[in-house]
C-alpha cells in the first residue's frame, strides 16, 4: 500500500504523474461523449479515497486502542492491578464510552508534540529498541512455557459457563478470533514508504515485508501459546493479558511488574512509529488534492508535517479519551480487512487493465466483472458459513459449491483475459490466484465480525462519501485544471518523509 495507494487504486503506477496521466483529457466531464469514461474515473477515485480514509482511520483507531492498553500495563508496572482505578467514570454516557482515560490522552499528546518537533531517529537507536522489544517478548515466552500448564490449553477455568477442548468454540471461534487479531498486521505497509531510501527496493522491500510478517507471526503464536498455558482462555484479562497471569502468584509479582514495564515501553515506541506513519499518509493524501492542502504543509524549521501530525494527534486523543478498547478493536479490524480487500482488488485491476495508452475504459469491464463476481461468491461463502444450518450436510454442500464456483471463476478469468501490464522490477506472483485468495479471505473474515462494527463502519463510510462529494472531487478536479503538481500549496513526497 503505502502513500501511493491513491495512485494504485486509480490504476496508475509509480511512474505516472498523479495529476496529469494521459487519460485525464479524455476523461474530462465537459466531453459529453465520455460520460461513461468519466463515471469510471470517478468511481476509481472514490474507491481510492475511501481506501485511503480507512487506511488513516485504522491507524487512528489502533493508536487510540494501544494508548488505552498503555494505562492497564502502566498500572501493572507500578502495582495498580485494576485499570478502572486510573479512569474516571462519567454517568449519563452510553456503555463503552463512559470511562475517561486521561493517561491515554496524555501519552498521545506527548508523542504528538515529540513528532512535531523531531522525527529523525538513527538506525542504531531503532536497532537497540528492537532488540529490547524482542528480548522482552522472548522473556514472556520462556516464562510461559516454564511456569505454564499444558492442561490449560484444553480446560476452562469455569466449565459450567464455558466449553472446554482445544477448539472450545469450534471452527467458527477460530475464524472469529482470526478476524479480531487481524489488527496485529497493521503497519507492515509502512515498509513500502521506505522504497526511495533503500539501495535495491525491488529486492529489499519484498524481503523486508515478508520477513517481518513471518518473524512476527511466529513470535505472536508462541506468545499466545505461552499465555494460554499460564491461564485458561476464559480467565485471561483482556486489558493486560500478559501481566495478568502472575497477579497473586506467590513469588511471581516481580514478573508482572517487569512485563508491565516492558509492555509500556513497547507501547510508547509503537505509538511513536505508528503516529509518524499516519502523519506521512495524511501528508501525501493532502498533496494529492482530495484533502485540504494545508495538511501537506511541512514546517521549514523542523522538516515535519506539523499540521497533519497535530490534526491526527488531537483526533486520536479524543477517541482514546472516551472509547473502550473492544469498540476500538472492532473498528480497527473492519477497517483493516476493508483496506486489504481493496488493495487486493487494485492489484488485479492494475495488472489486467494496464495504463491509459492500453485502452483503459475498453479493457476495464472484463476485470471489473470478474472482481464483482468473485467478491459476490466470497460473500456467499461467508453467509453460508455463518447462517446455513449444519444438519444433513446442507452447509457443507453449499460451501463446496461456492468454493468450486470461485475457483472456476478465477481459472476462467486467467484463461480469457490476458495481462495488460508486466511489472518492470517486482510484482505479485501467481496472478490472479494470490490476490484472489486475499479477496476471498478478507471477505470471509469480514463476515465474522459483529453487527455493531458494520453499523459504525457504515456511518464512517457515509461521512467519507459526503466529504468526497462535497469537497474532494471538486478540489482534485480544480487542482488538475490549474496544473498544480507539487507546486503552490502542495509538497513533494520527499518533503513528506518523516
Amino acid at each position: 500500500m503505502g502513500p501511493r495507494v491513491l495512485n494504485l487504486l486509480k490504476g496508475q503506477g509509480p511512474g505516472q504523474d498523479q495529476g496529469h496521466s494521459h487519460n485525464h483529457r479524455f476523461l474530462r466531464p465537459d466531453h459529453p461523449e465520455n460520460h461513461l469514461a468519466f463515471a469510471l474515473q470517478f468511481s476509481c477515485e472514490f474507491a481510492a479515497f475511501l481506501t485511503g480514509a480507512n487506511l488513516i482511520m485504522e491507524y487512528v483507531f489502533s493508536n487510540a486502542a494501544v494508548a488505552r492498553s498503555f494505562t492497564a500495563y502502566l498500572g501493572t508496572a507500578v502495582g495498580v492491578d485494576a485499570p478502572s482505578k486510573w479512569r474516571i467514570p462519567v454517568p449519563g454516557l452510553p456503555e463503552g464510552f463512559n470511562q475517561v482515560d486521561l493517561v491515554a490522552v496524555g501519552v498521545i499528546l506527548l508523542i504528538t508534540v515529540c513528532i512535531c518537533y523531531s522525527t529523525k531517529e538513527s538506525s542504531v537507536v531503532n536497532m537497540v529498541l528492537t532488540a529490547v522489544h524482542v528480548a522482552f517478548i522472548l522473556f514472556i515466552i520462556v516464562i510461559g512455557f516454564v511456569h505454564g500448564d499444558a492442561r490449560n490449553l484444553t480446560r476452562p477455568a469455569d466449565p459450567s459457563r464455558n466449553p472446554g477442548g482445544f477448539f472450545p468454540h469450534g471452527a467458527m471461534g477460530v475464524f472469529n478470533g482470526a478476524a479480531m487479531v487481524y489488527l496485529s498486521y497493521i503497519g507492515y505497509d509502512a515498509v513500502s514508504t521506505m522504497a526511495e531510501e533503500v539501495e535495491r527496493p525491488a529486492r529489499d522491500i519484498p524481503i523486508g515485508v515478508s520477513g517481518s510478517v513471518v518473524v512476527v507471526t511466529v513470535l505472536y503464536c508462541l506468545m499466545a501459546a505461552s499465555m494460554s498455558m499460564l491461564l485458561p482462555y476464559d480467565a485471561i484479562d483482556p486489558e493486560a493479558p500478559f501481566s495478568g497471569p502472575f497477579r497473586g502468584r506467590k513469588g511471581m509479582a516481580w514478573v508482572s511488574n517487569v512485563i508491565g514495564a516492558g509492555a509500556s515501553l513497547g507501547i510508547l515506541t509503537s505509538l511513536m512509529v505508528a503516529m509518524l506513519g499516519q502523519a506521512r499518509y495524511l501528508c501525501v493524501i493532502g498533496r494529492s488534492g482530495v484533502m485540504p492542502a494545508w495538511l501537506a504543509r511541512v514546517n521549514p524549521r523542523t522538516a515535519t508535517p506539523v499540521n497533519a501530525s497535530a490534526f491526527l494527534g488531537l483526533f486520536t486523543a479524543a477517541l482514546a479519551l472516551f472509547t473502550e478498547l473492544d469498540i476500538l478493536l472492532n473498528l480497527v479490524c473492519i477497517g483493516t480487512l476493508f483496506v486489504f480487500y481493496m488493495v487486493a482488488n487494485a492489484v488485479v485491476y492494475r495488472r489486467y487493465v494496464g495504463d491509459a495508452e492500453l485502452g483503459r475504459t475498453r479493457r476495464a469491464w472484463p476485470t471489473l466483472a470478474f472482481l464483482a463476481a468473485f467478491s459476490l461468491l466470497a460473500l456467499a461463502f461467508a453467509l453460508v458459513w455463518k447462517l446455513a444450518p449444519p444438519e444433513r450436510g446442507v452447509r457443507t454442500g453449499l460451501l463446496a459449491a461456492c468454493a468450486a464456483l470461485a475457483v472456476a471463476t478465477v481459472a476462467a478469468f486467467q484463461a480469457l483475459v490476458p495481462q495488460a501490464h508486466a511489472p518492470e522490477l517486482w510484482g505479485v506472483p501467481g496472478m490472479p490466484w494470490v490476490p484472489a485468495a486475499s479477496v476471498f479471505l478478507n471477505v470471509f473474515l469480514l463476515g465474522s465480525l459483529d453487527r455493531p462494527s458494520y453499523v459504525r463502519f457504515g456511518f464512517f463510510s457515509v461521512a467519507a462519501l459526503l466529504v468526497y462529494v462535497l469537497y474532494s472531487v471538486h478540489a482534485s478536479y480544480d487542482a488538475e485544471e490549474s496544473g498544480l503538481d507539487g507546486g503552490g500549496a502542495k509538497v513533494q513526497d520527499e518533503a513528506c518523509t518523516v
